[in-house]
């Protein structure tokens, strides 16, 4: 099947825009973008016409729980945080997905293709993230990364929860103890599966431990769930600790640390943006954070943290951010390109850019202008959403199972 996106202003973020530009899609994945006078279209390319409107690529939210925490579910559709025991590193979001969470439509309409599901901030280690796309029949169908990151949790959530339930954690003494317990567990558990392994003896898998383990090998990120600059610095200590690769979700007092975060080249997930200071280590929440941290050198992305603002205002954060200081090419960067490369998903999306997924968003115009809205959506090349003028809503393509007749 090939496709080709003709006649728009197309945006492919790493990269110079393209005005009358051409995105050539074969197979799911992008294989060309140029001018239309560039690229030579196949005779048997279906067109789709996007003059007088930008072409993006798909926003990525990396740090959401659509699926896993349902809207409109109440207790049923929450399985966000498995709280019966701290250290739940063996524990998958993907095992919770929903694929028919009203919340994957959402996304569609505000032009979010790609997102990181992770389970909530209950727990000192909660669980393993997976990298899915926002339109699928099933998990299966959805999934692209299936291991990204494991998420772990500072501040008040961890203490709070077991604290109620006169467990350590109660504080954030215990909170730290619990991650450096479990690293070096995890340590010397590696040290006797590979003598073991070496000596060709048996022994038993741990699936918690093997998760640790391949945080501290490299294979998987930490994401570290941190609001307090003081609790971003406990973060950045165990981090150089035991080696692994740190990146730090919300980060709402990240811009009074700028200057650390930037010297130690550690990646921020900012947001949510919208939110009240609901708690106190949300006092210092500002949407001039953004442009502080990027200005410093550090790389940021934005997210919703949906359902905590809805996934489809996504964008709208972005804009806001704008207003208040955030470069626009770097808020597209951050909605974009940052989040895929800073957890190693810049191989599959991010950008228009041949051999990525044809994961494609036409705009009315420019989407930081909030009047502007997600015309058509394409994942993998096919279109999964498209606005209805008549209607005035967008409509999705049916992900249920239809018998033929």
């Amino acid at each position: 099947m090939v496709s080709a996106i003709v006649g728009g202003y197309v945006v492919p973020v790493d990269g110079e825009p393209i005005d009358g530009g051409t995105v050539l899609i074969e197979d799911g994945k992008i294989v060309a973008v140029g001018t239309d006078a560039d690229v030579d279209i196949p005779e048997d390319a279906e067109l789709v016409d996007a003059a007088g409107s930008w072409v993006l690529p798909g926003f990525i939210d990396a740090h959401a729980h659509l699926g896993v925490h349902e809207e409109g579910e109440g207790w049923s559709g929450d399985d966000t945080n498995e709280m019966t025991d701290a250290n739940g590193a063996r524990f998958r979001a993907i095992d919770g997905i929903d694929p028919f969470d009203v919340g994957f439509d959402d996304a569609l309409s505000g032009g979010v293709t790609s997102v990181v599901i992770k389970p909530g901030s209950g727990n000192p280690i909660g669980g393993q993230t997976v990298g899915v796309k926002t339109w699928g029949r099933t998990a299966l169908d959805m999934i692209f990364a299936e291991q990204v990151s494991v998420k772990s949790a500072l501040g008040e959530n961890p203490k709070r929860v077991y604290g109620e339930k006169g467990q350590t954690p109660s504080t954030r003494l215990g909170t730290a103890a619990v991650i450096r317990e479990a690293f070096t567990k995890a340590r010397n558990y590696v040290a006797q599966r590979d003598h073991a392994r070496g000596e060709g003896t048996p022994f038993d898998v741990d699936l918690t431990m093997e998760t640790l383990a391949k945080v501290l090998d490299g294979t998987l990120y930490w994401d570290q769930h941190t609001h307090r600059a003081d609790d971003i610095v406990t973060a950045i200590r165990l981090a150089e600790e035991f080696g692994y690769k740190l990146v730090v979700n919300h980060g709402t007092e990240g811009h009074l640390i700028a200057d650390v975060l930037a010297e130690r080249d550690v990646p921020v997930i900012l947001g949510p943006l919208f939110t009240t200071r609901a708690k106190v280590e949300l006092r210092h929440r500002t949407l001039r954070s953004a442009g502080i941290l990027t200005r410093a050198g550090v790389k940021i992305s934005i997210t919703t943290d949906h359902p905590v603002v809805p996934i489809n205002f996504l964008v709208y954060q972005a804009a806001l951010a704008v207003k208040d200081g955030l470069e626009p090419d770097a808020a597209l960067r951050a909605l974009t390109v940052n989040p895929a490369s800073m957890l190693s998903l810049d191989d599959r999306i991010g950008s228009l850019k041949p051999g990525l997924d044809a994961d494609v968003v036409i705009w009315s115009g420019d989407p930081l202008d909030v009047m502007n809205r997600a015309l058509r959506v394409f994942v993998r090349g096919k279109e999964v959403y498209t606005f209805n003028e008549t209607l005035g809503e967008g409509v999705v393509v049916e992900r249920r199972y239809k018998e033929s007749h």
